[in-house]
Order: structure tokens, then sequence, then C-alpha cells
């Protein structure tokens, strides 16, 4: 079995308090891009590619395998790795029975970025989950499979859903919206910029929001930049002076609406014309190595 791995971006992410665990409650709009890649309207791919198979000739267990990007991530700290782990255990919980006989040979080809907001990490390993769930003759529900990926992250259980959602909590708690930019060009730029968590949540004071984006499927896109925004900003662009420059070159170069992505390091510009968002990329593709654009 093969799925083509899709990410997501964050419309609007804004932080609104606190918990008593450390962690903080925010609001946001998880919309999922690369759905399509290799399609004539997303010809260039945007994703990641995972493969599982089971070799009946061998005992039973689970081999993984890492190509295409590599990753400064051993092996068993991989979300991949973990998912399959907690699958295979969820499972004999709730049978009384071990996998099938054979060996379970799972393969991920990474190309999406790391540390860039995408939730490239966190949509292997929801998938990961739903595929060896549909392997397996779907011994567990939908709910099931996201609570199981609450466990491995808080962007997991979006990707078993993978359809826009208006997410809380820590964004485990998800509710689907109809958000419709069909039409529209995306483009994504990562610069060669990390930004670590601590970081990211280091200048932000948790505030209530002066738009809710539960509305954001009634505001027109046009009116985007002037109501939804990404409380990371504040406290990233003053580090990182570079990517609010990037920020306003999308604005310059025609882009309805621009952002950073979650906590970064990734901007993207959504476009209503096609001959601008192509214009603008033959700049960027002279400045930055990971530059996409495709249709929505």
């Amino acid at each position: 079995m093969i799925r083509f791995v899709n990410a997501k971006i964050n419309i609007g992410l804004n932080i609104v308090r606190k918990r008593e665990d450390g962690y903080h409650d925010l609001e946001t709009v998880f919309f999922p891009v690369g759905l399509e890649s290799g399609m004539p309207q997303q010809p260039e791919p945007f994703d990641d590619i995972l493969e599982i198979s089971v070799d009946r000739n061998k005992q039973s267990g689970c081999r993984f395998q890492l190509m295409g990007r590599r990753l400064n991530c051993p092996p068993q700290k991989n979300l991949v790795v973990r998912a399959a782990t907690m699958f295979f255990s969820s499972f004999y919980e709730k049978t009384g029975q071990g996998i099938e006989e054979g060996l379970y040979n799972i393969i991920l080809d990474k190309h999406l970025p790391d540390g860039a907001g995408l939730g490239g990490g966190s949509a292997d390993a929801a998938f990961c989950l739903s595929m060896l769930n549909e392997m397996l003759d779907e011994p567990f529900s939908r709910n099931q499979l996201i609570e199981m990926a609450k466990k491995l992250g808080a962007d997991c259980p979006f990707f078993i859903i993978n359809t826009p959602c208006f997410a809380e909590g820590i964004g485990e708690e998800l509710s689907e919206v109809e958000i419709n930019l069909s039409g529209c060009w995306l483009m994504i730029v990562k610069p060669d910029v990390f930004v670590s968590t601590k970081e990211a949540f280091s200048g932000i004071t948790p505030r209530k929001p002066e738009f809710d984006l539960r509305f954001l499927p009634d505001l027109p896109l046009e009116k985007w930049k002037d109501y939804v925004v990404n409380d990371f900003e504040s406290s990233i662009f003053p580090l990182y002076p570079e990517l609010e420059q990037l920020k306003c070159e999308f604005y310059e170069g025609g882009a309805v609406y621009a952002s950073m992505s979650g906590s970064g390091s990734s901007i993207y510009g959504i476009f209503r014309s096609e001959e601008k968002a192509k214009q603008l990329r033959e700049k960027f593709d002279s400045t930055y190595s990971g530059v996409w654009l495709f249709g929505l």
C-alpha cells in the first residue's frame, strides 16, 4: 500500500491561554495542502510518500526505512515508528492477538520540509495509523484513530480527518469547516531558518482574539489580511526579520493573503492571479531553495 502524504497550513493562529500543564490553548484553522500533488493543477509534488508492505515469508515484526531527505532523528524516535508501535500495541490490547504473520516493511520517502510549520512529521504518523488500520480490515473507528493520534502530537489528529478544520485546545479538538479556495494559487516558501518551539512561545502573551476563526468561511478572502493573524509572528518576526520581509514581498507581489504557517518558519501566500503568482515565483527561485507553487 502506497499513500502520498500531504501537509497543512494554518490560516490564523491565536494563542488564547496558558494551561496549568504548561501547554497553551490555541485556536486555528488547519487547511490541507498538497492533496492533489501530481495532478494537472498541482504538477509540482508537495508530499511525502509512505509505503507499507508485508513479507509473509518472514517472522512477524516491523522494519522501518527512511529515504529521500535525511532527518536528524534516530529511527526509534521517528513519528512513523512510534505510530506503528502504538498501533500494533493497541491492536493486541483490542483483539488479544498479535499482528498477522509476516514482516511489515515501512518505507518513508521524505520530501516535505521540517521545521516549517507544515505538519509533515505529524502527517506521516497519522497516515501510518490509517494505512495499518486499512490493511488490517479496520479494527479501529476513525474516532479511535484520532485518540491514538492525540498521543503522538497535537497536529496528528487533523491528518486523520484531513479536511479543513477549526482546531481548539492544543490543536487536537477539531470541527470541520468549509473553506473554498478553488481557483486560487498557493505559494509556500521555506527559508533557511529554523525556529524552535521555545523561541516561538518566548514572546507570546495569550489573549482573546479580535476575530473568531469559526467565522472564517463567511469572511471574503480579500478581507483576511485585515482580520486573520498568526500570533507567533509577533514573537518570531523580531528574531528573524527576514521572515517578515518575505511576508511583505508576498503582498508586494500580488498575494491576497500571506502568513507564517504554524510556528514557522515557512511563509505562504494565496493568489487570485496565476500570472502574478508565477512572476513572484521566478523572483523567489533565485533567492530560496524551498519554493512551491500550485493551484487549489
